[in-house]
């Protein structure tokens, strides 16, 4: 099989029912975010199905095709963790031996006296919770004060929310960078978020202009793959999750739709290379807020704009679609979910599926996307064989 361009796309929370050790991650039992979602809402997803979601594993009202397209399967999280970071970087080829801190308590006192005087500015908040509860609870509070609030979530995350009209976006983002700088050692979350947002009392709004710094990545699969001169073009948020290492171009996101629309229009430009895609509404819109109808309908709209993507493949391209965690909205909680992550692999030039069975690893894709450009990766193991 000759392939000679690969479009990566990772539906950001879409999981498959929970991992054996779920529970020791303080999932609540039985988190399964497509399944449970199913089994609430019924979902219509008949490209998906088509190219095998059906057949990795019993879903209600999703049918296995007789003749799937793709190759399917499912991928297991061997890092510790079951979060953004964790997930693409050990697609990359990076696997944890220890997953990123946890502040579920709020971050020390002696830190938060440190970065307060960095910034120049006291903080509010400092504690789990959501995002857009958060800011309901102190946009008042931060409007009249000035100071940022500062929260964390059940993932390694050190948030800053501010009111665009109170603190412009270039001076948010410098106070990102310095938290950046700041959390190293045992701080050393996974990313830090600059989360602005707009709007009056009791109609705050989260704004689009969300950034994301994470944790400086290992030697990984993108920069093998830039060394070989392999062209990567990122869409979405992957350009911030790797902060753009190995990344030659790129396209920033405001949805889901506009991610497939641009995937699809760098198919025009990128003639041969990676197309690397993070659809991140499922997760940010929809699963943090337990908010069932949306998720399920970012399905289906996702699913509305496959054929199109399809249509724009040649014999000698690659398709392939996961996810990095789950994300169950059915459930109490409103944190990601330890889970498995459906593996479509389709070959427009060999439209016959293959059974992948579990894979013990996300590095087995990026493994893959090695051998296709004959690079090095010492994680995962390839299945480009069994298309």
């Amino acid at each position: 099989m000759k392939i000679e361009r690969v479009v990566w796309v990772v539906l950001d929370s879409v999981g498959i029912g929970a991992m054996p050790d779920a529970d020791q991650y303080g999932d609540p039992a039985g988190s399964d975010t497509l399944g449970n979602i199913a089994r609430q809402r019924a979902l219509h997803l008949p490209n998906l199905c088509r190219l095998g979601l059906g057949n990795i594993k019993p879903i209600v009202g999703l049918e296995p095709a007789a003749e799937a397209l793709a190759s399917y399967g499912r991928c297991a999280l061997k890092s510790p963790g079951k979060d953004t970071t964790t997930g693409h970087w050990e697609m990359m080829g990076i696997l944890l031996d220890k997953p990123f801190p946890l502040f579920p308590q709020g971050f020390p006192a002696d830190f938060l006296a440190r970065f307060e005087a960095e910034i120049g500015r006291g903080t509010l908040g400092n504690k789990a919770a959501s995002g857009t509860e958060i800011i309901a609870e102190l946009g008042d509070e931060h409007y009249r004060s000035g100071d940022p609030i500062i929260y964390t979530s059940a993932d390694s995350v050190f948030q800053i929310a501010a009111h665009e009209e109170v603190i412009s976006l270039f001076e948010l983002y410098r106070i990102c960078e310095i938290a950046r700088r700041m959390l190293s050692g045992p701080l050393e979350v996974g990313r830090v978020i600059a989360r602005p947002f707009t709007g009056s009392s009791g109609a705050y709004t989260r704004t689009t202009n969300r950034k994301d710094y994470a944790v400086p990545p290992p030697k990984m699969l993108l920069d093998a793959l830039d060394k070989a001169d392999v062209h990567v073009h990122s869409v979405g948020k992957i350009f911030d999750i790797f902060l753009g290492r190995g990344i030659r171009t790129y396209d920033k996101t405001k949805s889901n739709a506009e991610g497939m629309a641009k995937t699809i229009a760098a198919l025009g430009e990128v003639k041969r290379g990676l197309i690397f895609t993070n659809l991140v509404d499922f997760d940010s819109l929809y699963g943090h807020r337990n908010n069932v109808e949306g998720y399920a309908n970012a399905l289906e709209e996702c699913d509305a704009g496959l054929p199109a993507l399809m249509d724009a493949l040649g014999p000698e391209d690659l398709l392939i679609l996961t996810a990095d965690h789950g994300c169950d909205p059915t459930t109490p909680s409103t944190d990601h979910s330890r889970e498995y992550v459906p593996l479509l692999v389709y070959a427009p030039g060999s439209p016959v599926g293959k059974k992948l069975e579990t894979r013990n690893s996300l590095a087995d894709i990026g493994k893959t996307v090695a051998e296709i450009f004959a690079v090095s990766m010492t994680a995962g193991e390839s299945f480009l064989k069994l298309l």
